[in-house]
């Protein structure tokens, strides 16, 4: 028997008390951490520019 045989195909744990995030909410979190910081003003600059 392997070390995890046992475990394997058990269901994934859901908490009864916490429900899950939702996943837009969970992203959300991390925005003020995006490495696109400032592309949606350099976009919106850019058009400006582009609609002469």
């Amino acid at each position: 028997m392997e070390k995890y045989d046992s475990i394997i195909n058990l269901p994934h744990y859901e908490p009864r008390r916490h429900p899950r995030m939702p996943m837009e909410s969970r992203a959300a979190q991390f925005a003020p951490f995006s490495a696109l910081e400032g592309l949606e003003e350099a976009l919106e600059e850019t058009a400006k520019h582009s609609i002469r």
